[in-house]
């Protein structure tokens, strides 16, 4: 069954012509593609870590009402298949209160490239939530402690300890979060729409190629996303035993 998987893979890279490859990777659409993938990521990778460190590390440290249900909420866009939590989030940011009132903010996430960020914020912040989470829980909390006792204060502590400390963890959760917001299609599909060369990221250019027939930018943009989450799990691999 490995080695099926192993050959499934690497038949992706002996299969297309390198020529032909070389020249998609250098097309307008593609270069559009990696662009918007690469800022959108980026930028949805900052987001979920600014939201997911305090999240992973109320969850390690503190008791408080309902955080099993807080826990369970997150979880559930892992569970979600991604057309779900894509369909979720338009009727929630469409014509109703939030979606309105986002509008007046000039924050419009239907259809738009907002909303490709949104969409990949929403897809990969569970998965860096949960690392970074098993990330807090290995570190002792008596060291923590400790700087407590030293004088220092929860905020002081948490940046001078608890962050330093948790450095592999928050590494591992940004790259897996980066390689979660390329990778992310059906979530982008529904919310912010599969338009050519609007709203089109990496997965949605190897959609839109095969549906037109276009075997040769599809497997470009294929390799080009399993190459993502190659080095995503190379690095993952290295950090996680430090974690």
């Amino acid at each position: 069954m490995t080695f099926l998987l192993v050959f499934a893979i690497v038949s992706l890279f002996l299969v297309p012509d390198l020529k032909d490859v070389w020249h998609n990777l250098l097309s307008e659409e593609m270069r559009f593609s990696l662009k918007l993938s690469l800022v959108t990521g980026m930028v949805s990778t900052l987001l979920v870590m600014v939201i997911a460190l305090p999240i992973g590390y109320a969850l390690s440290r503190f008791d408080f009402p309902f955080k099993g249900f807080v826990k369970t909420i997150l979880d559930l866009p892992v569970a979600f298949p991604e057309l779900v939590l894509g369909l979720c989030l338009l009727l929630l940011f469409g014509n109703t209160l939030v979606g309105e009132l986002l509008r007046r903010l000039s924050v419009n996430l239907v259809f738009t490239k907002q909303g490709v960020v949104a969409a990949q914020f929403f897809t990969a912040l569970p998965y860096a939530s949960r690392i970074l989470k098993s990330t807090f829980d290995y570190i002792s909390p008596r060291l923590e402690f400790v700087s407590r006792s030293l004088g220092y204060s929860q905020m002081e502590t948490f940046f001078n300890v608890s962050l330093p400390l948790a450095k592999n963890g928050i590494l591992a959760a940004t790259v897996i979060s980066f390689a979660r917001c390329i990778g992310t299609f059906g979530t982008v599909l529904i919310l912010a729409g599969g338009t050519y060369m609007k709203t089109e990221v990496l997965p949605m250019t190897l959609y839109l190629n095969i549906s037109y027939g276009n075997m040769g930018m599809a497997l470009t943009s294929g390799i080009v996303l399993t190459t993502v989450s190659f080095i995503a799990i190379f690095i993952f691999e290295r950090t996680e035993v430090g974690i």
